[in-house]
């Protein structure tokens, strides 16, 4: 693929209207907005959907699901757009996997909210579903059975984390993608997964101490 000036300008708007969608946070817009607080002072101190749930209850979890879980796939569908309109390129997978790592690092650490933000589950799996449903089936079985195994989110999503980049190189080598492709896209994979893992250090302390909650036990003060 040619990479002419203006399709190197789709990828670096792209990347960024990627992170600037990625760091609107529906977990602090509702609590701020309707509960006039801020969800980061609540049981774990994570702006998502599992600290939403134990906090203020199902209907505001069930938001900011649909909202994180919404705002990976319009990233990845703006940026085909760009890629299209600008770049004039139709076909560029890999841009997806650029502009979702963009949208998973805005939620992460989104500059409207001094860069304290979720642990990302859910706006990667918005983007798996655009640009890899096949892997997002897969380690979402993954996540489903741990879940069902032990009513713990968090131990759910480091698994199938850690599946994500070992699926993504194995579904890429059956589906007979050359070397290069099979290198690229296990590699953001692997950064996302790996960033994940990382995030949730906490929980996994709290895991290994039998301290974690499992779903439904209510959050506290921090």
């Amino acid at each position: 693929m040619e990479m002419t000036p203006l399709f190197i300008l789709s990828i670096v708007l792209s990347a960024i209207v990627a992170y600037l969608i990625g760091s609107i946070n529906f977990a602090l817009v509702i609590s701020k907005v309707f509960y006039h607080k801020d969800i980061r002072d609540y049981g774990s101190g994570n702006a998502g959907m599992t600290n939403m749930l134990r906090t203020f209850g199902k209907l505001p979890a069930l938001f900011t699901l649909i909202g994180d879980l919404t705002k990976g796939m319009v990233a990845i569908l703006i940026a085909r757009l760009l890629f299209w309109l600008v770049g004039g390129v139709s076909q560029f997978v890999l841009g997806g996997y650029i502009a979702g790592l963009c949208a998973f690092l805005g939620h992460v650490f989104p500059i409207y909210y001094g860069f304290k933000g979720g642990k990302g589950i859910l706006v990667t799996s918005g983007i798996l579903i655009m640009i890899d449903p096949l892997t997002f089936g897969i380690i979402f079985l993954i996540f489903l059975i741990v879940f069902i195994g032990t009513k713990i989110i968090s131990i759910s999503s480091i698994s199938a984390s850690i599946a994500y980049p070992i699926v993504t190189c194995v579904t890429r080598i059956i589906q007979g993608y050359d070397i290069t492709t099979i290198v690229l896209h296990t590699a953001f994979s692997l950064a996302i997964g790996g960033l994940v893992v990382y995030l949730h250090r906490g929980n996994i302390k709290r895991l290994l101490a039998g301290e974690e909650p499992k779903i439904g036990q209510k959050g506290k003060m921090k």
